[in-house]
C-alpha cells in the first residue's frame, strides 16, 4: 500500500458520492461521512489513506479523520494494518451495512419496549391515544421479529459470494494487506 497519485472522482462518481451523502445525511450521518463512505465504496484501490480520501473529496484531513472515526464506530469501515508508520488506511468493511443496521435494530428494540411502557401507562385509554401507541408498538414489534432473519439471509449470501470469490481467486482474501 503506497500513496497513489492524486485521484479525483469523475462526474458520474461525484454524482454517486453526493447522492449517497444526502441519503446518509437523511439517515442521521453527517454529509461528509456519507461522502467518505461513498468514496470507499467505489474507489480504486479499495484501501485509501486519510490523505487520499481527503484529496478525492476536496476536504481537510482533520474533517475526514473525524468522519472515518465515526464510520468505523458505526461498523461501516475499518482501519487496515499498514507497514507505513503514522499513516492510517481505511476500507469499506465486509458486512458493514449489516453491522450498521443491527445498531438500528437495537434502537428499534428500545422503542418497542418504550411503546409497551406507554401502553401500560394508559389508565383509561381512549381509542385515539391507544392507536398512537399501538401503531408504534406494532411496527417496532414486526421489525424486531423480522429483521434478524433478513440479517441472517444477507450474511449467508455474503459468505456464499466470498466463498465463490475464493474459489475463483484462491490466493486472495479479505485480509489482504
Amino acid at each position: 500500500m503506497t500513496d497513489t497519485p492524486e485521484v479525483f472522482p469523475n462526474p458520474a462518481q461525484r454524482q454517486f458520492i453526493e447522492s449517497m451523502a444526502l441519503a446518509l445525511e437523511a439517515a442521521g450521518l453527517p454529509r461528509l461521512a456519507g461522502r467518505c463512505l461513498a468514496w470507499l465504496l467505489i474507489c480504486e484501490p479499495p484501501t485509501q489513506s486519510l490523505g487520499e480520501i481527503a484529496t478525492a473529496l476536496s476536504a481537510s484531513k482533520g474533517a475526514v479523520s473525524q468522519m472515518v472515526r465515526l464510520l468505523a464506530e458505526r461498523g461501516l469501515i475499518e482501519r487496515v494494518p499498514t507497514p507505513h508508520p503514522r499513516r492510517d488506511y481505511y476500507r469499506f468493511k465486509s458486512g458493514g451495512w449489516a453491522t450498521y443496521l443491527r445498531q438500528w435494530l437495537e434502537h428499534l428494540r428500545a422503542l418497542h419496549a418504550l411503546s409497551e411502557q406507554g401502553l401500560a401507562l394508559l389508565a383509561a385509554p381512549t381509542p385515539e391515544s391507544q392507536q398512537r401507541l399501538l401503531e408504534a408498538h406494532d411496527l417496532f414489534s414486526a421489525l424486531e421479529a423480522r429483521l434478524p432473519a433478513v440479517f441472517a439471509d444477507m450474511e449467508a449470501a455474503r459468505q456464499a459470494r466470498q466463498g465463490a470469490a475464493n474459489l475463483l481467486h484462491p490466493l486472495s482474501s479479505e485480509a489482504e494487506v
